[in-house]
């Protein structure tokens, strides 16, 4: 569309340079009693002064013909106007100016030297003579400087793009700046170091933090109110548990299962009512716990356990690594984990961790028989139990799930490279725990439960 209207607007130009120099041819002429026709004065002013370069006009009157010292001796042959001659001269008595139907009509055609020119022919009255007047233009006075109008505008149009897409770029990274800090303080709440997110947000972003903090207020009211209901449930258990086992006559033989069963069901129940209290008063930000200090206590009380058997440990777990989970869950799923390792393992024990995203994956292997695919399905399922003849009540794997899916986390088994269990369990990253010493050594600092 620009180059048309650049081309229009440049031809028109070129069509009035044309134009100007037939008025003027026109002005100049006059016409002897025999019929020729001759120019008073010189009439090849620039640019149709210049030798064969396309600027030329021819004036053909009855008897002879004029041309311009440009064609060099060369002749011009004007074109048919659209396949048709000349318009007829307008009548002098009639008026002295050219109708609108007898303006110079436009042709395009070959010149001398195979060039293409643009042609203007017009037939004009002179002394009563009908004389033809064409003057020519190359045609590339018209693509020349539309090409080069055109690259100068891509040029602009080029630079102009390219400021535009890093202005964009630039609006949408400013733009986008109270969306980052809003992700980092969402990352913060999920991590335990703020309760909620920060008010004074722009125009467009409040809405949505006060949707969020909405939101965190209602779930902390859900699970202050699903806490109260465990601590309720606890304290009504404890009661009957206590009537049943005072129940229960103290013997041998079946009587002493029954009295272990309920005694396991009351520290069950206690830990879980510690874990209430605890909770209530910690409110709903998360605990941080240090991975490493909590598996090797609990490797060192297992490794006394299992002293009959020579285990060696393999300890891969940093010394920084935090978890944004409660001390007394941890303990639970990283002892179900290692206690169950332990029982089934023949020489050897290894436990590592490691940072993926915002997760922290603890992995625990051992070299025993492993279990297949399907008992892998069945052992993290609730209430199931996989070998009836050996100790325990064999729900760990389970509840470490229930307990891993609560912090939004998960357990998975595989085949270990020591040829036994592989566990995984992956539990949410907290926030690095380090304080500074006198000497300015950094150590991670105490949790809330050391």
């Amino acid at each position: 569309m620009i180059a048309f209207v650049l081309q229009r607007f440049i031809q028109g130009q070129i069509d009035q340079r044309l134009d100007a120099q037939i008025v003027f041819l026109t002005s100049m002429l006059t016409a002897d009693h025999h019929g020729n026709i001759r120019l008073v004065g010189d009439a090849d002013g620039p640019p149709f002064d210049t030798r064969q370069q396309g600027w030329y006009w021819k004036i053909s009157g009855p008897e002879n013909v004029l041309r311009s010292r440009s064609l060099d001796g060369a002749d011009l042959d004007p074109p048919d106007v659209n396949g048709r001659p000349p318009p007829p001269p307008p009548d002098p008595l009639r008026s002295e100016k050219l109708p609108s139907d007898t303006r110079p009509a436009p042709a395009d055609g070959i010149g001398p030297l195979d060039q293409l020119l643009h042609f203007r022919i017009q037939s004009v009255n002179v002394e009563g003579l009908s004389v033809t007047i064409a003057t020519s233009a190359p045609r590339s006075a018209v693509q020349k400087p539309l090409k080069e109008a055109m690259l100068t505008l891509g040029a602009s149009l080029g630079i102009l793009a390219i400021a535009l897409v890093f202005a964009m770029l630039l609006q949408v990274k400013l733009g986008l700046r109270p969306l980052r800090h809003l992700r980092q303080a969402v990352a913060e709440i999920r991590s335990g170091q703020r309760e909620r997110l920060p008010d004074g947000q722009p125009l467009e972003v409040q809405p949505l933090v006060d949707e969020l903090n909405a939101l965190l207020v209602q779930n902390a009211t859900n699970l202050e109110r699903a806490r109260r209901h465990v601590s309720n449930l606890a304290h009504g258990l404890k009661t009957p548990l206590a009537t049943l086992s005072l129940a229960l006559p103290k013997a041998s033989g079946d009587n002493n299962s029954l009295h272990s069963l309920v005694t396991v069901m009351d520290r069950r129940i206690r830990h879980h009512l510690g874990r209430a209290r605890s909770a209530a008063t910690s409110g709903p930000v998360r605990a941080r716990t240090l991975v490493a200090s909590r598996a090797r206590d609990l490797v060192l009380v297992l490794a006394k356990v299992n002293a009959e058997k020579p285990i060696k440990i393999i300890d891969e777990l940093p010394a920084d690594l935090v978890v944004a989970c409660e001390p007394q869950d941890v303990d639970e799923m990283l002892g179900n984990v290692l206690e169950n390792a332990f029982r089934w393992s023949h020489t050897k024990v290894a436990i590592g961790a490691s940072i993926q995203g915002r997760d922290v994956l603890v992995v625990v292997e051992d070299d025993g028989p492993g279990l297949s695919p399907d008992q892998m399905l069945k052992a993290i399922q609730a209430g199931q139990r996989l070998d009836e003849s050996a100790p325990g009540f064999g729900f760990g794997l389970s509840i470490t799930r229930e307990l891993a899916e609560l912090y939004s986390g998960s357990v998975d088994l595989g085949k270990s490279a020591l040829g036994g269990l592989r566990v995984s369990l992956r539990l949410p990253r907290g926030e690095p725990l380090v304080e500074v010493l006198d000497s300015g050594e950094r150590r991670p600092a105490p949790t809330r439960a050391d």
